[in-house]
């Protein structure tokens, strides 16, 4: 895990940065998804407009073909997925490429908040 940090601790992932992901969702070029479960979202919020899709149903929701489809994802546009962390939004990351999605894991919560981002509650 050590190795997959850059200094500064920012996940390192091909794509954009936490800061990017932050510069990209105030303009709405970019769909943010919040990967952690809801309790962890009700103990921290989450980022501001992020789309909240918990990873144990990441493949149903990302998956286009999928009735359980989530219309709030824009194929249009790239996703910045993020959890607590850095590593289950990494697997995530890779269930969205599967699917033909630009993905770019942005890290965890924190990494959005030290770039900037706002953070609203339920």
């Amino acid at each position: 895990m050590f190795n997959m940090l850059r200094s500064g601790g920012q996940p390192r992932t091909p794509g954009m940065t936490a800061k990017d992901a932050v510069e990209k969702a105030a303009t709405g070029d970019v769909v943010v998804v919040d990967v952690r479960d809801a309790g962890e979202l009700a103990m921290s919020g989450k980022a501001k407009g992020a789309v909240h899709i918990p990873l144990a149903v990441i493949r149903m929701q990302a998956d286009p073909s999928s009735p359980d489809f989530n219309p709030a994802l824009d194929q249009s546009k790239p996703i910045a997925v993020y959890c607590a962390s850095g590593a289950r939004s990494s697997m995530a990351a890779q269930v969205f490429q599967n699917f033909g999605f630009e993905v770019s894991n942005i890290g965890g919560l924190g990494h959005w908040q030290m770039a900037g981002g706002e953070i609203e509650r339920a």
